[in-house]
């Protein structure tokens, strides 16, 4: 057990700094009497302030509400849900990004379950961070972190022993357990070995600029959909014959909110991961 003012006054300590942002209060004004005073300031860290002793933590990539039913099922008390999320992602619905249920909210504010969300600090390069985590799945050497957000670097550059990308997505299909998509806008060889790994909504202009500053053609990331919101990114990448696979938000992600786990149960916290499912239609 450990008191919550300490576990996240650690988190704190470990994973957040002043030049690190994100906005997702702005977009949850119908939770409003859920949040912290603190997440409406700065849309990190605690969401809910429901416990005042954590007993065991859970972590998931996004609050959906099966992941909530599951803990609820449990019969759990006295615990913190930590998410790479505070909103749920679904890019088939007209706003990908939707709230938690307030019923079981409401629930976990009965139970005494406290909340916690690191988005850009767990994406910034580090041990857990989801870029490198997902490097690590797919055993590449990772050279440099690269890609700025929001005050974080959220990519790497790495080196994979693949020796063409028809091996790569094949491996990267057998470490995420499902197909992936590959758009073949390159060459069918990977000069070097050297790619670049951007986890979760990688596939931006910004992504793809710092990949032709690095000489780099080949991107794995998590949504890869050629939809309308997504068409000038792809033209751009076709343009400087820059190879994507994509394997869904949910999936490159899933392995930083896995290894998160080793974190808290170095803490002395007993700590387990809920799986999610991904949406396919991402790639």
């Amino acid at each position: 057990m450990m008191r919550s003012v300490e576990l996240v006054k650690q988190l704190e300590k470990d994973f957040i700094f002043e030049e690190l942002s994100d906005d997702w209060a702005r977009y949850m004004p119908e939770l409003n009497d859920y949040l912290s005073t603190n997440f409406k300031e700065r849309s990190m860290g605690v969401v809910c302030d429901f416990a005042n002793e954590i007993t065991q933590v859970f972590t998931a990539v996004f609050p959906t509400n099966e992941i909530m039913q599951k803990i609820i099922e449990k019969d759990i008390t006295d615990a913190m849900l930590f998410v790479h999320h505070p909103s749920i992602w679904d890019i088939r619905r007209p706003q990908p990004f939707y709230q938690m249920d307030q019923a079981l909210l409401d629930q976990f504010r009965e139970r005494r379950i406290a909340i916690y969300n690191l988005h850009v600090p767990l994406d910034n390069y580090g041990e857990y961070s989801t870029s490198k985590t997902l490097a690590d799945a797919l055993n590449i050497k990772i050279e440099t972190p690269f890609v700025h957000y929001r005050g974080s670097l959220c990519g790497v550059v790495g080196k994979t022993a693949c020796k063409n990308i028809d091996e790569l997505q094949h491996l990267l299909s057998a470490a995420l357990g499902h197909p992936v998509k590959l758009y073949r806008y390159g060459a069918g060889s990977i000069k070097d070995g050297r790619i670049g790994i951007v986890a979760g909504g990688g596939n931006m202009l910004d992504t793809v600029s710092e990949m032709i500053e690095n000489n780099l053609h080949v991107l794995i990331t998590g949504i890869s959909s050629n939809s309308e919101a997504y068409s000038e990114v792809h033209e751009y990448e076709r343009k400087n014959h820059i190879n994507v696979l994509g394997g869904t938000h949910y999936s490159t992600e899933k392995f930083a909110c896995q290894k998160m786990c080793t974190y808290f149960e170095r803490l002395g916290l007993s700590a387990s991961f809920l799986e999610g499912e991904p949406v396919l239609e991402d790639m």
